[in-house]
């Protein structure tokens, strides 16, 4: 009789993953520190059941919020402790800085952890660094890590271009992510191509509604091959958390009723010739 064991990390990405599908719905709340409130605080415990009710796979807190959500809520539903903060009255509101430890997210029972990074922002260099301290600290603590990384600053000029997309998330998979979190390519069936370039599951950000309702927006991500999503803003402010949430990881975790082609051309996609 044979017995296989898993690592921790293993163990943790799997709790990511509800259904155990490999595929993510995640709902990130770290905007307390960047914009404000995500709701008062005697009405956060009533989201977070919601949350769970609905069916996310996992929350996205800063480490102080961690200590006040009820471990009742996180028997079903994934912790993810996010390491960087920065906020929209700084200077630079494209900077991000360390504020945590891979260390403290353990002690508090983290599933994984997140890291931010802006490419193609003045302090991108930093950032990349703490980005691959962070990956480093992971690998010794056996937990996952969310790249949440995204090209934004005064260098770049399209933010949904597929070819910078699948540039960026291929960073965040060399220097050590087990998760990429990125902005949409327009027209998002481009997602497509930034999937098939990286070897790491692929989550698109909540966007702007552009006319698009989150459920829609959800099922062209699916379809385009996306692991799934990780939205916030255009959960917990909607008058119906809960029903949403569920909407969403219905459309996530549905089957596929086709493998996403990943017989994409790289170089093709980035328009060069690949001399080997």
């Amino acid at each position: 009789m044979s017995h296989s064991l898993s690592s921790g990390r293993e163990i943790r990405l799997n709790r990511l993953s509800r259904h155990g599908d490999e595929r993510y719905l995640f709902i990130p709340m770290d905007h307390s520190v960047s914009d404000g409130p995500v709701v008062n605080a005697g009405e956060f415990d009533r989201l977070m059941g919601s949350l769970v009710a609905g069916g996310a796979d996992a929350v996205i807190v800063h480490k102080g919020r961690a200590r006040g959500i009820a471990p009742r809520h996180l028997r079903e539903c994934a912790l993810i402790v996010h390491l960087s903060a920065g906020t929209s009255r700084a200077a630079d509101t494209n900077q991000k800085v360390l504020v945590a430890s891979v260390e403290e997210a353990v002690q508090l029972g983290a599933d994984a952890v997140s890291v931010h990074v802006n490419v193609g922002s003045d302090t991108e260099s930093r950032q990349l660094a703490d980005l691959g301290a962070v990956a480093a600290e992971c690998a010794r603590w056996e937990i996952p890590l969310l790249a949440m990384i995204y090209p934004r600053g005064p260098r770049i000029s399209d933010p949904h271009d597929p070819e910078l997309l699948a540039h960026v998330v291929n960073i965040a998979v060399d220097l050590g992510a087990d998760l990429v979190k990125t902005s949409a390519a327009e027209p998002i069936s481009a997602m497509a191509d930034v999937v098939a370039s990286c070897p790491v599951p692929v989550l698109v950000a909540g966007g702007q509604p552009n006319g698009r309702s989150l459920t829609q927006y959800a099922q062209s991500a699916v379809d385009a091959g996306c692991a799934g999503l990780a939205v916030g803003r255009r959960v917990f402010t909607d008058p119906k958390p809960e029903t949403l949430v569920r909407e969403l990881a219905a459309i996530v975790h549905a089957p596929r009723q086709q493998p996403v082609d990943l017989s994409v051309d790289v170089p093709e996609l980035y328009g060069t010739a690949v001399s080997l």
